[in-house]
């Protein structure tokens, strides 16, 4: 392990320690919060180091007490065992992380192929991480959807946030990044009259939520243009030009939202997933610049760019990443997703030790 970098990590907690406990911190919010992530984050390092020392200092003196008493070498033996196993803990826990990890998600979902089967199962996967993010104790909110004509969802943007600081800094993002991709779906549509399996797909967006500090954006390189909403096949529901669409003029990059009742409210939550959108767009951008190529999360809404399937007929979730296959997609439909992601989760850790990280690249 580089020691350098662990000194380094533990004068950091030190520090931000004391900026916790100062009073004014707490003044402003946003900050405190992004300082108590921190802290959850080198919290961790802190508790493994001070543990592994203990340990060490043990050892040492259990070492010396068996010349004297041959019944400590039974205790010296167990410290022993212990060792490199702290070592390696800590050691884990020093290798770079994600750097968004303790972030909150805004997380996109797009009908593909298959027409309003697609839309249906868009909805399908909506409702699956609503439930996912009930199990865990997080908040959802819908900032902006576009519903299909039978229930299901052509495009929809929600916010998933943790209460409170992430334990371990481990917030959404560290849980759902696996899940930007292609899904693919396999079951027997219901506007099918034969009873033919059909295969169609959504895709899904994953970024880390951006807070102000994270993104600067010049008002000037904003195009705001104003509309009225409109609902499924495009009637009118509403008389006022309340839906806000705000173009980046320098990245090209479109957000509309109408859900909102006001023009302030639906501009202040399509400015939220702007600065999301902006701020993975410039991450992406350090990524193909440091390596030699990233892929994007969703190229095209294209069955043939899948990361997961769900077949109904087989009741079977493959993510085929990592050939994770299990027979249990209606339990993963209500809500329990945690087999596969921990299955993505430990690939990633074993990629990172063998000095590969690109799994949550992969398309």
């Amino acid at each position: 392990m580089s020691n350098e970098r662990l000194l380094a990590l533990l004068d950091e907690y030190t520090d931000v320690e004391k900026q916790l406990a100062d009073p004014a911190l707490h003044a402003d919010q946003n900050t405190a919060r992004r300082v108590g992530r921190r802290f959850a984050e080198l919290s961790p390092i802190h508790k493994a180091h001070a543990e592994l020392e203990q340990v060490r200092e043990d050892l040492e003196a259990a070492r010396e007490l068996v010349a004297e008493d041959p019944a400590f070498a039974a205790e010296a033996a167990e410290l022993s065992t212990r060792l490199p196993e702290l070592e390696e803990r800590l050691a884990e826990l020093l290798m770079p992380r994600d750097p968004n990890d303790a972030k909150d998600v805004i997380l996109e979902i797009k009908a593909g192929e298959g027409g309003e089967e697609s839309a249906l199962f868009a909805g399908d996967l909506l409702r699956m991480y609503q439930r996912y993010a009930e199990r865990h104790g997080w908040v959802t909110e819908v900032i902006e959807a576009q519903s299909s004509d039978m229930g299901g969802v052509k495009d929809v943007s929600v916010a998933i946030k943790t209460k409170g600081v992430p334990d371990g800094g481990n917030g959404v993002w560290s849980r759902l990044k696996w899940e930007g991709g292609v899904h693919r779906v396999q079951r027997v549509p219901v506007t099918e009259s034969q009873g033919r399996i059909h295969t169609s797909a959504a895709g899904v967006l994953v970024l880390p939520e951006a807070e102000e500090v994270d993104v600067q954006i010049d008002a000037n390189d904003l195009r705001i243009d104003v509309f009225r909403s409109s609902g499924p096949g495009g009637q009118s529901v509403n008389t006022t030009d309340s839906a806000v669409r705000i173009t980046h003029l320098p990245t090209g990059v479109v957000v509309s939202c109408q859900n909102e009742k006001s023009q302030l409210q639906n501009r202040e939550q399509a400015m939220r997933i702007l600065r999301s959108r902006l701020l993975a767009h410039a991450q992406e951008a350090a990524a193909a610049e440091a390596s030699d190529a990233r892929k994007s999360q969703v190229r095209t809404v294209d069955r043939s760019e899948r990361i997961r399937t769900y077949n109904f007929p087989q009741n079977r979730i493959t993510d085929h990443r990592i050939g994770f296959t299990a027979y249990n997609l209606d339990l993963v439909l209500a809500g329990d997703v945690d087999g596969v992601l921990d299955a993505l989760t430990q690939a990633d850790r074993t990629a990172r030790l063998a000095g590969d990280s690109e799994l949550a690249r992969k398309g």
